[in-house]
């Protein structure tokens, strides 16, 4: 009796998904799942993109976490369209807790949406939320290692983020053993180097965004 109870509760988390997309979209709404491990800067490379497109284009921020409202609390400082979703010992966003996210925002006020998934590079790649695109960040610290080791990650990514540039002078990193252990798994991934800190690759990213946000009109 156990498989039909795992089935089911499968069946509706897509169910649930399916609901959130139709109801973005009908809004005209885009959406980005933003997956990463803690401390790779998912919240700076946000603090940074609402700098910069804040004028230009209406943008919220879902933001998942295990406990605390530090992330929701810094994006405050730049959009009151934020909403802290915390998970207690759930190790990514689920579908019911995004679609109840989404009933917090104003979606006619709405141009494009970040879901700041929970830091792991595992849990939330294989759970869709209802989203658009699916970006994948990795960081230098973490080692050049990474898409070798989790390559389930690259595998479902839309794009692929390496943050924190700036430090490829000061760890070892070796960022062609990085960049070929990437496209033996995916030719086809876009791959953008870039520092949410000091700007470096950043406004690769913003046109990025930019095109997402122009299939709304699509």
């Amino acid at each position: 009796m156990e498989i039909p109870v795992v089935a089911n509760v499968l069946k509706r988390g897509e169910e649930v998904a399916a609901k959130n997309r139709a109801t973005l979209r009908a809004a005209g709404v885009r959406s980005v799942n933003l997956m990463g491990s803690p401390g790779c800067g998912k919240t700076a490379l946000l603090e940074r993109t609402l700098s910069s497109l804040g004028g230009e284009m209406r943008i919220g921020v879902m933001t998942g976490d295990l406990t605390t409202t530090r992330d929701a609390e810094r994006i405050a400082a730049l959009t009151d369209r934020v909403v802290q979703i915390n998970t207690g010992r759930g190790c990514h966003l689920v579908p019911d807790q995004v679609r109840e996210g989404i009933a917090r925002f104003d979606l006619a006020g709405l141009e494009l949406l970040f879901l700041e998934n929970v830091g792991n590079l595992i849990c939330p790649v294989g759970c869709d939320l209802g989203q658009d695109a699916r970006v994948g960040m990795f960081s230098v610290p973490e080692g050049d290692d990474k898409p070798a080791k989790h390559p389930y990650l690259v595998l479902e990514a839309d794009l692929i983020l390496l943050n924190k540039s700036d430090l490829l002078p000061h760890v070892p990193f070796d960022i062609d053993v990085f960049e070929r252990d990437l496209r033996a798994m995916r030719e086809d991934v876009p791959l953008l180097t870039m520092s949410a800190v000091t700007g470096e690759g950043f406004d690769a990213w913003l046109d990025w965004l930019r095109r997402l946000v122009a299939t709304r009109e699509s």
